[in-house]
C-alpha cells in the first residue's frame, strides 16, 4: 500500500464528517446513528439525501452546495476516495455533508424507516454477470424501501446502457415505483435536463465521455405521498 494512501487513511480518522464503523458494528446490527442523523449529525430536520457509491464525493458536494437546506450523505467502501470528499467539505466548512465508509449491502443498518428523502446512484459497477449485485436490482431496491419516505426519488446516472435498460424494466414492472424521466444521452439529447444537477460531471464521467460513451439517466419515485 502506497504512503499517500496510508496517509489519507490516517487523516480520515480526524474528519468529523466521516464515519467508518467496523463490519462487526453494523453486520446484522443497527448502527448507533440509525434514526438519529438529523439530530446528532446535522442538528436540523432538513431532508436527507444519499449518494451511493459516491467515490470522491463530486455529486455529494455539488448537491450540498446547491441545496443548502438539505443534508447529504455520501457512501462508499473506498477510504482513499472518501478522503477527497470529506476533506473538501471540511475545508469549505460545509455543515450539510457527511460520508460513511461501508458496503452498500449493509445500508439497512444505518437508516430508520422514512429517514431518507432521495437517493443518487452515480456510475455504479453495472455487474453484467451478477444481477443481484446491481445497485438497482430488486435485492437493493428492497433495502432502500426500508428507509425511504413515501414519494422519495431515486436517480441513476450511468454510462452502462445495460444497467439503464435493466433498471428501467425493473421500475416499470414494479408496482411500488413510478418512472419520472428516462434519457439515454444526457449531454447530447438536445434538451436541458429537468434537474440541472444531472449535468454535473464527475471524474469518471469525463473519462467515459472522452471514450465516446453516452451518459444515461433515470429518475423514479417510490409511489405517492
Amino acid at each position: 500500500m502506497g504512503k499517500d494512501k496510508l496517509k489519507r487513511f490516517e487523516e480520515n480518522k480526524t474528519f468529523p464528517n466521516l464515519y467508518e464503523p467496523s463490519y462487526a458494528e453494523v453486520y446484522k446490527k443497527d448502527y448507533l446513528l440509525k434514526g438519529h442523523w438529523s439530530q446528532k449529525v446535522f442538528g436540523n430536520d432538513h431532508p436527507i439525501v444519499l449518494e451511493l457509491g459516491c467515490g470522491k464525493g463530486e455529486y455529494t458536494l455539488a448537491l450540498a452546495r446547491h441545496y443548502k437546506k438539505c443534508n447529504f450523505i455520501g457512501i462508499d467502501i473506498k477510504g482513499a476516495r472518501l478522503w477527497r470528499g470529506a476533506k473538501t467539505a471540511v475545508e469549505e466548512q460545509m455543515h450539510n455533508v457527511a460520508f460513511i465508509r461501508t458496503r452498500i449491502e449493509l445500508i439497512e443498518s444505518f437508516f430508520a424507516p422514512d429517514e431518507i428523502s432521495e437517493i443518487w446512484i452515480t456510475f455504479p459497477d453495472p455487474q453484467p454477470k451478477k444481477e443481484t449485485k446491481r445497485l438497482t436490482s430488486p435485492r437493493f431496491l428492497n433495502l432502500y424501501l426500508s428507509f425511504l419516505q413515501p414519494g422519495a426519488v431515486i436517480h441513476l446516472k450511468t454510462d452502462s446502457r445495460l444497467l439503464h435498460d435493466y433498471t428501467r424494466q425493473v421500475v416499470e414492472t414494479w408496482e411500488g415505483f413510478n418512472l419520472l424521466q428516462a434519457d439515454t444521452d444526457v449531454h447530447n439529447s438536445g434538451r436541458q435536463p429537468a434537474d440541472p444537477l444531472v449535468s454535473v460531471r464527475t471524474f469518471y464521467e469525463d473519462i467515459f465521455l472522452a471514450e465516446g460513451k453516452p451518459i444515461t439517466y433515470l429518475k423514479f419515485s417510490t409511489g405517492t405521498d
